[in-house]
């Protein structure tokens, strides 16, 4: 008699992104089977990323880390730890400071943002590596995989999922997983 084994769960190393053939600002993400709408940067995606261009950079973007909102109830189920983010945590956006593209505690002088915002879009956060392990003053900061506004307007430079997608995807997410913008 043939045992039936259990399915293993598709752990995929690579998730494509592309630009929708009806819309530059909006993508298709496809992760193993499923292709999951997302919007993209205001700028579209861009091969010559400048920080503040609204750009998705065209890459190959490791994951990095993740985060999520504090006190949150949700479960996250994410395939790796979420740092809990608070009042006192951003992210440096200001090219000629020394912790440029680098997580910051607040209150902090030159420009940033806020990871703990007052709508969803930070609920659930990846670091995607764009400019963070190479870094160049100027090429472009915090791009993120994080959830989508309603109606997905386009983003400043990140790649938004809807919510209900961010959670199915992220027990498949890894560190080294690779979001390859083509």
């Amino acid at each position: 008699m043939l045992q039936k084994r259990p399915l293993k769960r598709c752990r995929p190393r690579e998730v494509v992104v592309r630009p929708s053939p009806t819309d530059r600002l909006r993508g298709l993400v496809r992760i193993g089977p499923l292709t999951l709408q997302a919007a993209l940067g205001r700028g579209g995606v861009t091969s010559f990323k400048r920080e503040g261009d609204g750009g998705t950079p065209r890459a190959a973007m490791a994951v990095l880390s993740g985060f999520r909102r504090g006190g949150m109830l949700t479960p996250d189920h994410s395939g790796l730890p979420l740092q809990r983010v608070g009042k006192k945590d951003g992210w440096c956006d200001a090219p000629g400071h020394a912790a440029y593209n680098r997580h910051v505690r607040l209150p902090f002088a030159d420009s940033h943002e806020t990871l703990l915002r007052n709508d969803v879009l930070y609920d659930f956060g990846f670091v995607l590596d764009w400019n963070i392990r190479t870094r160049r003053r100027g090429a472009g900061s915090a791009i993120f995989l994080h959830v989508a506004k309603p109606g997905f307007p386009p983003t400043q430079g990140c790649i938004a999922l809807k919510r209900r997608d961010m959670l199915r995807i992220m027990p498949f997410l890894r560190r080294g997983t690779v979001f390859r913008v083509i």
